[in-house]
C-alpha cells in the first residue's frame, strides 16, 4: 500500500506483483494513517466478485486492461501484426522517490507484458499542492513492429459524483461549461485537428450532485497535450466510475520497432470541495513552479485591431506614444511585420523584417518604444506558411501534405509547415533566432490559426500531428534556453490551445480573440479552472467590440479585463480625452493591484441569478481581497438578495467598501433613489464569518456593469 498525502488531498495505491495499481483511494486527506489500517481499508473497499466479465474481482488500474475483466476503453491499446491486443502487465519493481519542488512525492512501477512483448514504466507524482498526475513510458521488447494505438491513463471517482461538467465552445466563445448526469457508459470529448481546440473539454469534472465553486466534492482531469487530446468519463454498472485523459492517436501514428519507446502525455487530476478548491490546486502547482513568472505583469498594448496590416512608421510611433500616456509597459507588434504579408494570403514562413513596412529594419520603431519607457514584443506564427511565401516556393516538400502528397484544403490561406523535418525546424529556429539576436525582443506572441486536420509526414503520409506538437513544444524550449528572460504568449485563433504541456513553456494565454467584455466575463471565468489570473491576458477593447459589435460602456470594459493579465486591444489614438484619461486611471488602479490579482487565491460566488457574477481574489493571508460584481443581463430579482463573499478568514474582522475608478451612481439603481446603506455610509466592518456565511447587500446593476469590492482586514 502506497499513500501519498500533501494539499490536504490523499492518494493511496495498492500494488501487487501480478496487477498494476489500483486505486484505493483519491479524495479528502486521510490522515496519517499507517500500513496496517490501509491495507485494511484495502481489504474493507475491495469490490465483491460479480461472475461476469470474468470470476472473481475485477481490480481495475490506472491503466485499465482487459485481462483483468475491465469491459471499458483500455488504458493501452494495439497490436504487433494484428495481434496481442491486450494486455497482462505483471509488476517487475516499484520504488517511491521524493520529487523536486513543487512535487511532493513520487511512486514509479516498472511492469512486463512477455507475451505482449511489452515493458511498462507507470510514474505517479503528487503535488505539494495535492494535484495528482499519471504517465506511462511503453517500450516494445519483441519482435517485428508493434502498432500503439492508445495509452489512456485513468482515475476513479465515487459513486456519489453523480454529475459531469466539461466545457466546449467555438471561436470567440471558447470554454462554454456543459452539464450532464453521469450515467452508466462513456461520455468523451476529444478532437483530431491538431489542437486541443475552442471545444476542448479542458477540465472534465465528476462531482456530487449540483457541485459549485465553492460546494459539493468534485474530482476532474486534464490531458497535458498541445495536440489531439482525448477525455472520457466511464460508468459502468459493476461500480467502477473513471476519468481517463490522454493524447489521441491516428492510426499508424506511433508505430514501436524493437527497443523503442512511447512516452504518453501527463494526465492531471485534482480534487476539491467545490470547483475553485480544484481549481486552486493548479494554481497553486504552476505558481510554485520555478519558471513561473515572478516580474510584475506588464501592462500590454497590442496592435492588432488598432491597426492590422497597416504598418506605417508614423502611425504605430502614434500608437505608442498614446499607449505610453495611458500607462502602457509593454508594446507587442502584432501581424504584418514580415516578408510580403501585407494581408492574410502570403508571407508565412519568411520570419524577416519587410523592406516594405519596415524600410529601415524595426530598430527605429523598438528605439522610440524604448524611449516611452516600454518593453517590445512581436507576433508571429511559426509553425504556418502560406504558399504565397519564399520559403514555399523554394521548399515545398517541407509542407505538410495529406495521402498520397495530395495537398489539405488551406486553412485561412495557410498550410501547415512541417517541423519534423529538420530543415523546416532549422529555417524557423534560426530565422526567430536571428529575430532575437538583432533586437531586444521582451516577448513573442506565438500564434496557431490554422487547424491541422487532415495531414500526414512526406514522403509516407503518416499522421503528422504528434511529431510537429513535439517539435513545436522542443523549438520554445529551445529558443527559450538561447535567450534567457524571453516570454512566450500561446495563441490559436485566440484560445484553441491553452493545455498544461503549452503552460510550461509559455507565460501567458490569449483567452480569446474576443475583446467583448460580456463574453469575456464567461470565457475567463471557465478559463480560470486550470490558469491564474496573471496568465490570461485579457485586454480593454475599443468603444464598439469589432469581434461583436456590442457598445460597452469602458469602465465595465475595465473591470472585466482588471481581473486577468491587462493590456489594451484599442487604436487609444482615436480615442476621446475623457477616455484615455479615465484608461489610464484604470491602468494606474491595476498597477496599485495586480499584487494581490496575481498571487491570491481565485474565488468564486455562488450566485443563483444567472445575470449576476460575484468573483474575486483573496491573498494568501487572508489579510485583503477585491472582488467583483458584475451584472451580465436583466435580474430575474430586483433587488438581488444579499450575497456571500467566498474566501475571507471566518475568525478575523474586515472592512468593505467600494474601490476603483467606478462611481457609485453610475449604472446602478441608486441614480433612481434606491440606495444601498452601507455604501451610501462609506463601507462597513464586519466578521469574515459573517461575510462569507449571511454576505451583503449589493447594489442593483444595469446590463453590462460591475463594481469592485475592496475588502480589508482590520
Amino acid at each position: 500500500m502506497i499513500h501519498l498525502r500533501s494539499g490536504g488531498v490523499s492518494l493511496v495505491l495498492a500494488v501487487t506483483d501480478d496487477r498494476l495499481p489500483v486505486v484505493v483511494h483519491w479524495g479528502a486527506d486521510l490522515g496519517a494513517v499507517d500500513g496496517a489500517t490501509l491495507a485494511e481499508l484495502r481489504r474493507a473497499c475491495a469490490p465483491q466478485p460479480f461472475g461476469y466479465p470474468v470470476d472473481g474481482a475485477m481490480p481495475v488500474s490506472v491503466l485499465p486492461e482487459a485481462s483483468s475483466g475491465w469491459p471499458g476503453v483500455r488504458g493501452v491499446s494495439g497490436h504487433r501484426g494484428g495481434a496481442s491486443p491486450s494486455t497482462r502487465f505483471v509488476v517487475t519493481s516499484v520504488a517511491e522517490a521524493p520529487r523536486p519542488a513543487p512535487w511532493s512525492a513520487g511512486v514509479v512501477v516498472d511492469a512486463a507484458d512477455d507475451a505482449a512483448g511489452l515493458g511498462l514504466r507507470l510514474e505517479v507524482e503528487q503535488a505539494r499542492s495535492g494535484l495528482v498526475r499519471v504517465r506511462a513510458v511503453v517500450t516494445s521488447t519483441g519482435a517485428g513492429t508493434y502498432d500503439l494505438t492508445g495509452v489512456l491513463p485513468a482515475l476513479p471517482v465515487p459513486a456519489r459524483a453523480a454529475e459531469l461538467l466539461d466545457l466546449t465552445g467555438h471561436q470567440l466563445r471558447e470554454r462554454s461549461p456543459q452539464r450532464l448526469p453521469f450515467v452508466h457508459g462513456t461520455h468523451e470529448r476529444g478532437g483530431a485537428r491538431g489542437r486541443p481546440g475552442f471545444d476542448s473539454a479542458f477540465l472534465l469534472c465528476a462531482g456530487e450532485p449540483g457541485f459549485g465553486a465553492r460546494s459539493g466534492e468534485v474530482w476532474g482531469v486534464h490531458a497535458a497535450w498541445s495536440g489531439n487530446q482525448r477525455m472520457l468519463a466511464q460508468r459502468t454498472p459493476h461500480g467502477v466510475s473513471l476519468l481517463a485523459a490522454g493524447e489521441a492517436l491516428d492510426p499508424g501514428e506511433v508505430r514501436l520497432g524493437p527497443g523503442e519507446a512511447y512516452t504518453s502525455p501527463w494526465a492531471y487530476g485534482t480534487y476539491g470541495v467545490g470547483l475553485d478548491d480544484a481549481a486552486g490546486r493548479v494554481h497553486d502547482w504552476l505558481r510554485a513552479r520555478p519558471q513561473h513568472p515572478r516580474t510584475p505583469r506588464p501592462v500590454v498594448v497590442n496592435t492588432w485591431e488598432a491597426v492590422t496590416f497597416d504598418h506605417g512608421t508614423d502611425r504605430l510611433r502614434a500608437l505608442a506614444d498614446a499607449a505610453a500616456e495611458v500607462g502602457a509597459e509593454r508594446y507587442v507588434l502584432d501581424d504584418g511585420w514580415f516578408g510580403a504579408r501585407r494581408d492574410d494570403t502570403a508571407g508565412l514562413g519568411d520570419w524577416v523584417v519587410s523592406p516594405e513596412a519596415h524600410p529601415d529594419g524595426l530598430g527605429p520603431l523598438v528605439d522610440h518604444v524604448h524611449a516611452l519607457g516600454m518593453d517590445f514584443g512581436l507576433w508571429v506564427e511559426p509553425e504556418m506558411v502560406n504558399l504565397d511565401s519564399d520559403v514555399a516556393r523554394a521548399h515545398p516538400e517541407w509542407i505538410l501534405t495529406a495521402a498520397g502528397g495530395r495537398p489539405p484544403r488551406e486553412g485561412r490561406h495557410q498550410h501547415v509547415l512541417n517541423l519534423a523535418d529538420p530543415g523546416a525546424y532549422a529555417h524557423v529556429r534560426d530565422q526567430l533566432d536571428a529575430l532575437l539576436d538583432r533586437y531586444p525582443i521582451a516577448c513573442l506572441k506565438w500564434d496557431h490559426n490554422r487547424e491541422i486536420g487532415e495531414a500526414g509526414l512526406p514522403p509516407s503520409g503518416r499522421g503528422a500531428v504528434r511529431a510537429q506538437t513535439l517539435a513545436v513544444h522542443r523549438l520554445m524550449d529551445e529558443l527559450r534556453e538561447r535567450h534567457e528572460g524571453l516570454e512566450i504568449e500561446t495563441c490559436a485563433s485566440g484560445g484553441a490551445r491553452v493545455d498544461l504541456e503549452m503552460l510550461q513553456r509559455t507565460d501567458r494565454v490569449w483567452a480569446s480573440d474576443s475583446t467583448d467584455a460580456h463574453e469575456r466575463v464567461g470565457i475567463q471565468r471557465w478559463t480560470s479552472l486550470l490558469v491564474p489570473p496573471e496568465m490570461i491576458g485579457a485586454h480593454v477593447s475599443a468603444p464598439v467590440a469589432p469581434t461583436s459589435d456590442r457598445a460597452l460602456p469602458l469602465d465595465f470594459r475595465c473591470a472585466v479585463a482588471l481581473f486577468g493579465h491587462l493590456g489594451i486591444e484599442w487604436d487609444v489614438t482615436a480615442a476621446l480625452p475623457q477616455d484615455r484619461d479615465r484608461l489610464a486611471e484604470w491602468v494606474a488602479y491595476y498597477v496599485r493591484r495586480r499584487g494581490l490579482l496575481h498571487s491570491g487565491r481565485v474565488v468564486h460566488a455562488d450566485v443563483a441569478d444567472p445575470a449576476y457574477t460575484l468573483h474575486g481574489v483573496v491573498a494568501p493571508d487572508g489579510g485583503e481581497a477585491l472582488y467583483a460584481w458584475v451584472c451580465t443581463a436583466s435580474s430575474e430579482s430586483w433587488p438581488p438578495p444579499a450575497q456571500r463573499l467566498p474566501g475571507l478568514d471566518p475568525d478575523r474582522t474586515y472592512r468593505v467598501a467600494l474601490d476603483g475608478p467606478i462611481t457609485t451612481t453610475e449604472g446602478v439603481a441608486a441614480r433612481w433613489g434606491v440606495p444601498v446603506p452601507w455604501i451610501e455610509a462609506g463601507g462597513v466592518e464586519l466578521p469574515g464569518r459573517l461575510l462569507g456565511e449571511v454576505g451583503l447587500a449589493l447594489p442593483v446593476l444595469f446590463a453590462d456593469r460591475a463594481v469592485l469590492l475592496r475588502v480589508s482586514a482590520c
